[in-house]
């Protein structure tokens, strides 16, 4: 049974108002799947921090109109999955793994704002550090200097404690 006006226009207000916070929306094929591997691929989706939907393809380039993503709108063709995600990489890995799992789900193509990739430029994303491990990793290199700093600085009582030490325990010996 298909949707009236009214509920057509509720799924495109929800996902344009998806798409207007997106940075990345990943696009796959899932011909074939079964009911199952869907739940645990929405279900692992969910914990990433993706919206994962099955829309018909009118309602998704309705909602994807007039945005930065308006590019993806020419890929939308066939029954497909839509990865929709704030964090840049989340949605292209998500999709990618669980693509690696099973191949019965295709990645077709993938936008960021204002840039459309192909299936190729999907996997090159997917390689990439989360925004979560990037922040880590800048932080680590920005604290080293400073750790380094008070490690030098902790090493001048830790010698002169040392020093002392040895004299005790030579003058114990004598």
């Amino acid at each position: 049974m298909g949707l009236n006006l009214d509920q057509k226009k509720a799924v495109v207000a929800e996902i344009s108002a998806q798409v207007a916070e997106a940075q990345a929306i990943v696009v796959a094929e899932y011909r074939g799947l079964e009911v199952g591997d869907i739940t645990g691929l929405r279900a692992k989706a969910r914990k990433e921090g993706v919206y994962l939907r099955v829309l018909k393809n009118t309602l998704a380039r309705r909602a994807v109109a007039g945005t930065p993503f308006e590019g993806l709108a020419g890929h939308l063709v066939g029954p497909l999955i839509y990865g929709i995600s704030r964090d840049p990489v989340a949605a292209a890995k998500v999709l990618n793994e669980f693509a690696k799992g099973n191949d019965k789900l295709v990645i077709k193509a993938g936008a960021m704002a204002n840039y459309v990739m192909d299936a190729g430029g999907v996997k090159a994303l997917a390689t990439m550090p989360s925004r979560e491990q990037l922040l880590a990793t800048l932080l680590g290199t920005m604290q080293a200097p400073v750790a380094k700093f008070v490690r030098t600085l902790n090493e001048v009582p830790s010698k002169f404690v040392r020093a002392l030490a040895a004299v005790r325990d030579q003058k114990e010996a004598a």
